[in-house]
């Protein structure tokens, strides 16, 4: 069985992960709003150098070479800025996930071993339900393990569709 202290040690633990994802988040949340930052003034700057540029259009073709000409860099950065969006997002979402994976280790071994001490102090004859136990606990280890390859797999799959879509973004801006 656990002791007290084994007890008050696994809740300081808890705490201190708890408080350590906490500052990950606000570091996450601050990035984008840097990112959000550089972005509009970015582009509030270029805005200015548009309707200036559009001011001095002296003809049509001219109109229409300066709006063709702003469609390229558009895509480009709006691919940067998605790209930058998803790096800052899935490294957040790395740091979450190592947390959850170690406290959820833990968490397992911690309940194995309350299933063997009860095992261990079970009186005679109640072989069967601790048997029962324990292979519950290994299918619930193995559930839990199938459901992290299933995240890990999708979430390769949405960054190889996202790096797919952004490769294929600046050629396609080019084109136009």
């Amino acid at each position: 069985m656990l002791t007290v202290e084994q007890v008050m040690a696994s809740q300081k633990a808890n705490v201190e992960t708890l408080l350590g994802l906490t500052s990950k988040a606000f570091e996450g949340v601050e990035k984008i709003v840097e990112l959000n930052l550089s972005a509009s003034k970015a582009a509030l700057a270029e805005t200015g150098d548009t309707a200036k540029a559009m001011l001095s259009v002296k003809d049509v073709q001219e109109l229409l070479a300066l709006q063709s000409g702003l469609l390229q860099p558009l895509a480009e950065k709006t691919a940067a800025y998605s790209r930058h969006l998803y790096e800052i997002a899935t490294g957040a979402s790395s740091e979450f996930t190592k947390a959850f994976e170690g406290q959820a280790a833990e968490a397992q071994q911690q309940f194995a071993g309350m299933i063997e001490a009860a095992a261990k102090n079970a009186p005679a004859g109640s072989e069967t339900a601790v048997a029962v136990m324990k292979s519950s606990v290994a299918a619930a280890t193995n559930a839990l393990e199938s459901v992290q390859k299933a995240v890990k797999q999708a979430t390769e799959v949405a960054e190889a569709n996202f790096n797919a879509v952004a490769s294929t973004a600046k050629p396609a801006a080019k084109k136009r």
